[in-house]
């Protein structure tokens, strides 16, 4: 359960290796947040996380968890859930893909496709079901202010994002009244490992922020959160922008 400063006491980051995913774990911890389970493929840089984790102060175990593997999903998962109650979710693994590349090939498109949407759509439900049997808890899903729009540049990336926001917000939807809160984050360009060497975006933010945008949104229980706050503006006017002038606009 919440504690007295509205911070989840356990939670589960699904993409464990993730940078906001981390960010958003170290300050949950300074606000009292005190189990972390960080669930992702095994790696050097997953035991690294959990042992700076650890250093905060939280229990931090690492679990094997691979999006693409759906069939094990209600196991692996369902598994952390027998051990206590998780209060918060967050579902933070993701590729960007290459465009160029995936236009070429269509199984690495497709490999976007089933990491970003389908193996997001598995984890989420499995976990959602999970909350709603202990009757509380907060599910996170990272979005992206790319699935507003298909733009050239990133419509394989963009179309995935696309998917998961609009099951998130469905799903949003289905939990309401339960107990469970469903919170869909939505930044925009994230200065981090996976866009190095990539050209800056406008509005362009970091882990950090993204992170303090979601310690503020479960604590305002908001069900959509932009990163910057801005950008709901922006994409409000892009989504409307006919589609012959939006081609000539110099949008990534």
């Amino acid at each position: 359960m919440k504690d007295a400063f509205g911070a989840p006491q356990s939670l589960l980051v699904l993409g464990g290796t993730s940078e906001i995913g981390l960010a958003t774990a170290r300050r949950l911890i300074a606000r009292r947040t005190r189990t972390v389970r960080l669930a992702g493929r095994p790696s050097p840089a997953l035991e690294r996380a959990a042992a700076e984790l650890r250093e905060l102060g939280a229990d931090v175990r690492t679990v094997p968890f691979d999006a693409l593997d759906s069939a094990s999903h209600e196991e692996v998962l369902g598994k952390i859930f027998t051990e206590g109650d998780i209060d918060m979710v967050l579902l933070a693994f993701g590729v960007l893909g290459d465009q160029a590349r995936d236009e070429e090939e269509p199984l690495s498109a497709v490999r976007v496709a089933q990491t970003n949407y389908t193996g997001a759509v598995s984890a989420g439900l499995v976990c959602a079901g999970a909350l709603q049997a202990q009757g509380h808890g907060s599910l996170v899903v990272l979005s992206a202010a790319a699935g507003e729009r298909a733009r050239r540049a990133d419509f394989i990336y963009g179309s995935s994002k696309a998917g998961l926001d609009v099951f998130a917000q469905g799903l949003g939807d289905a939990l309401h009244g339960t107990g469970v809160h469903v919170m869909v984050v939505r930044p925009g360009f994230v200065r981090s490992r996976m866009t190095a060497g990539r050209e800056e975006a406008p509005l362009a933010t970091t882990p950090g922020a993204v992170a303090d945008a979601i310690v503020t949104g479960l604590r305002r229980r908001s069900e959509t959160v932009w990163v910057p706050g801005a950008l709901r503006v922006v994409m409000s006017a892009l989504r409307h922008v006919p589609r012959p002038l939006f081609r000539r606009l110099p949008v990534r």
